[in-house]
């Protein structure tokens, strides 16, 4: 699979091909001099549009493929860096309408692979010619192509509708519908699901699988940094118990009602926002947990004569993580809760796919206890901080300390020579060996001093 994403990319790179004489360099032309001119090049140069004169508010460039001036090698390359693809067609022409399935889609499936996610939006131009609008002869390529996000008309000549392409160019490429939403069955997809819920887990603070007034209040101040006023918040509780009881309870908004209401301003066309949401809590354009997330500008190997540790904040927020899934209160987390607690996560931790209890404090039972899990993620951002800040930013660390990084919940103890100068120390952690000869009960030791 093609997991080429431009979401994050600098620069939003907007490709038009078609047959000849459909006008996509008329359109470039009457976009760019706000005029139509019966004589236009066969090519019209690459164009850069400033980020400050675009709606998006980021710098977009604009390329024209043309047959006549380029060779297929030359289309096949532009294919490749496009971060969007205009297929041009002219309303008039049924022609132009069938090379879309008959030779543009399927040229672009060769080269990009059948699975590529990069936006296709179909352009009808010539729309000052005729009475009557295509978009019902191509809709159905939609249903069969995944890709195309957008069927739209325009006239290059009466400069209709041509600022309104190339934002939509745009916005396919920072909102992309298709990793989100399925238009055929009319729900989200299964990532976005799985996302989704993630993200309702973590806002729900207090773990009893409802939303309520502040929490949602967390999730809008968070993801928007607005407010929601009382009044408003009782209105969309009105609205979604209407719609769908049991998205509400008494106490707030429940993941049903969470799911459909996102839900409802994607078919609304409103799906900027879901992506607002998705990326706070770092997913990218396939909608997965992105590297730069997970991964934060942090190299342990680079800090050689450093000491690695848990930050106040980083144990407050374990603590905090552990009462959250302690929903008996019985001071020990249950096999049943550590899997609700991990359950956001994918995979698992290397210490809990072993008999962690051996070397940590649990209870009669056998359940780890609030000393045991923080010793046990003491020892895991000792000994490996780098999937330390991975857990933490699936847990939401971010979300639920108001920090900008995970990096913050880490305590980083430079130049380990100042110890033996100072014959004091700052660390709270230190690595001891034990030793001896089998059955010298070195195991019974650990056992009775976790």
């Amino acid at each position: 699979m093609n997991e080429q994403s431009h979401a994050n990319d600098s620069t939003v790179r907007i490709l038009l091909v078609g047959e000849r004489e459909v006008g996509k360099t008329s359109m470039i032309y009457s976009l760019v001099f706000e005029e139509f001119d019966e004589e236009v090049p066969p090519k019209f140069e690459e164009i850069t549009i400033p980020a400050e004169v675009t709606p998006v508010n980021i710098p977009t460039v604009i390329v024209d493929y043309s047959a006549q001036e380029q060779s297929e090698k030359e289309l096949f390359e532009e294919l490749q860096r496009a971060s969007v693809i205009c297929i041009v067609y002219a309303i008039n022409n049924e022609m132009t309408i069938d090379k879309i399935s008959t030779y543009w889609l399927p040229l672009i499936h060769q080269k990009l692979g059948e699975n590529h996610n990069i936006p296709i939006i179909l352009v009808g131009n010539k729309s000052d010619l005729v009475e009557y609008s295509s978009i019902e002869t191509v809709l159905p390529l939609m249903n069969q192509y995944k890709e195309i996000e957008i069927c739209v008309e325009c006239s290059a000549k009466n400069l209709d509708n041509l600022s309104e392409i190339f934002y939509y160019a745009q916005k396919t490429v920072l909102y992309p519908v298709t990793p989100i939403y399925y238009p055929e069955e009319r729900e989200l997809s299964d990532n976005c699901k799985t996302a989704l819920k993630r993200i309702f887990t973590i806002c729900d603070l207090d773990n009893d699988g409802i939303l309520n007034d502040l929490e949602l209040n967390n999730f809008q101040t968070y993801c928007f940094d607005s407010y929601l006023l009382s009044q408003t918040l009782d209105d969309v509780k009105y609205i979604l118990r209407s719609i769908i009881p049991d998205g509400v309870s008494e106490n707030g908004i429940t993941l049903p009602g969470f799911m459909f209401l996102l839900t409802f301003f994607i078919q609304r066309g409103r799906h900027e926002l879901i992506w607002i949401v998705l990326r706070k809590f770092g997913y990218n354009n396939s909608v997965k947990l992105d590297d730069h997330y997970l991964h934060p500008n942090f190299t342990p190997a680079l800090l050689t004569d450093c000491f690695i540790e848990l930050s106040p904040k980083g144990y407050q927020f374990f603590i905090n993580l552990f009462h959250k899934y302690d929903t008996d209160h019985d001071g020990a987390l249950s096999p049943a809760e550590m899997a609700a607690m991990f359950s956001i996560c994918g995979e698992h931790p290397k210490w809990l796919q072993c008999d962690y209890t051996q070397i940590v404090h649990t209870n009669e039972r056998g359940w780890i206890t609030l000393l045991g899990f923080l010793s046990i993620w003491t020892l895991t951002a000792f000994n490996d901080p780098s999937q330390t800040l991975i857990y933490l930013g699936l847990f939401g660390y971010m979300f639920v300390s108001g920090e900008k990084s995970q990096i913050s919940a880490l305590h980083i103890i430079k130049d380990s020579r100042m110890d033996k100068y100072e014959k004091q120390t700052a660390r709270n952690v230190f690595l001891c060996n034990l030793v001896g000869p089998k059955g010298a009960g070195k195991s019974c030791f650990m056992r009775l001093n976790a």
